[in-house]
């Protein structure tokens, strides 16, 4: 029944490959990864062992919809990207950081200067993190700053970190940042400047207290 099982994936997958429109450069990618896991099972697997269920050790952390709405307006949702973020989001939403964070340091090696997942990284090591903006995770968010410093998308989402872990004030500049490197026809720099409006009113408010 395994065996099954396993087929059923790799069909699956191909057909999502093709679907999703996925860069044949990542097809060998995602062969390699089905016969590294066809190989562990084929190693390991114990398919006449009785079930037995086991409680999960990780915290769930589910990619917030809007978050992942804005990273599809702000980096495409049809790249490279694509298939890295889709299992990274999945490894997120089992509790699975580290893993998540290999994953998308994956995509860093296929393209360094991609800001997209730079940018993706710092989230990911933020939520490993306890939703702190940590040293690690700056320096991943001001790293895709630095191969993209006319992109919009790794200020706005170091500033959702910031906003993320309750430091306001800190989130500012960077909203601010990222709704001045947005085009004037893009389709969420009207999503960038409420926000920052409305960051901007909390700010006041808590100076008012």
């Amino acid at each position: 029944m395994g065996w099954v099982t396993l087929a059923l994936i790799a069909v699956t997958t191909a057909a999502l490959l093709v679907a999703l429109r996925v860069p044949r450069l990542l097809w060998s990618l995602t062969g390699s990864m089905l016969m590294l896991g066809a190989a562990g099972y084929a190693r390991q697997g114990q398919p006449l062992l009785a079930g037995q269920p086991v409680a999960a050790q990780a915290t769930p952390l589910p990619v917030d919809p809007t978050y992942k709405a804005l990273r599809d307006a702000l980096f495409g949702r049809f790249g490279g990207e694509s298939m890295y973020f889709g299992i990274s989001d999945a490894a997120l939403s089992g509790g699975k950081t580290e893993f998540a964070a290999r994953v998308v340091t994956g995509g860093i090696d296929y393209a360094p200067k991609n800001p997209a997942f730079w940018t993706e990284l710092g989230n990911v090591i933020a939520l490993h993190d306890h939703g702190l903006v940590s040293p690690a995770s700056l320096f991943a968010y001001q790293q895709a700053m630095r191969v993209a410093p006319d992109h919009p998308g790794p200020p706005f989402f170091l500033g959702w970190a910031y906003v993320r872990a309750g430091q306001f004030a800190a989130a500012r500049p960077y909203w601010a940042r990222a709704l001045r490197l947005s085009p004037a026809k893009a389709s969420y720099r009207e999503d960038i400047a409420r926000r920052l409006a409305l960051l901007d009113r909390f700010i006041a408010q808590g100076e008012a207290r």
